[in-house]
């Protein structure tokens, strides 16, 4: 009976999971087609095959489907950067791993974080500051990042977080070029801007080529 009982949660948990997911994929795509401000819940609801109710079922409000959707694209950064960071390898060898799964994290939640950069606005107070906290942590790292590549005579920067800034920047604004029928696949944009974003970092000779 035991088993039986913790087999039923299990499968409720799954069902709940699963209505989030299909209930924050419809908001990622009306909040990127039409705007935070232009997008209702009943909306949202319609595009599911729902009704309203079944929305705050999942999510309590609008606003906490917004910082749902901005927290997943801040994360799918930071995890990439943690990622490398944890292999504990060399600044450039560190860099250059980072740079391919950062582009390629990020285009993989373009929407998630093009509705960061356009509604952070939009935000709660409390969440802007959570997100805002995680953001800066990030660039810490990759400043410490770049730092120890300068200090190593690996990078050539006056500025690491300048640098820093500028390459997130550069990853950050192809959320809103990428195209994923264009004419580069999400790995061969990845491989291109990886020579652009060491070149930021004054990373001495080019990339090692890691795909096939």
């Amino acid at each position: 009976m035991a088993k039986r009982n913790v087999a039923t949660v299990k499968i409720r948990e799954e069902v709940a999971a699963l209505k989030r997911e299909r209930t924050l994929d419809a908001a990622v795509d009306l909040f990127y087609a039409k705007g935070y401000e232009n997008t209702t819940l009943d909306e949202v609801a319609d595009r599911l095959g729902m009704t309203k109710p079944f929305v705050y079922v999942n999510f309590g409000s609008k606003a906490e489907l917004l910082a749902e959707i901005c927290l997943r694209g801040v994360q799918a950064a930071a995890q990439a950067l943690d990622a490398v960071l944890a292999r504990r390898k060399g600044p450039r060898e560190s860099l250059e791993a980072f740079a391919r799964d950062y582009v390629e994290a990020v285009l993989g939640v373009q929407k998630h974080i093009a509705i960061y950069v356009r509604e952070e606005k939009n935000l709660d107070s409390s969440d802007a500051r959570r997100l805002g906290e995680m953001r800066r942590e990030f660039f810490d790292k990759m400043t410490k990042l770049l730092e120890r590549g300068a200090a190593a005579g690996e990078f050539d920067i006056d500025d690491a977080g300048l640098a820093a800034l500028g390459i997130g920047g550069a990853v950050t604004w192809s959320t809103f070029w990428f195209r994923p029928d264009g004419r580069l696949s999400s790995p061969e944009i990845a491989e291109t801007m990886t020579k652009l974003l060491l070149g930021m970092a004054g990373a001495r000779g080019g990339p090692r080529r890691v795909r096939a």
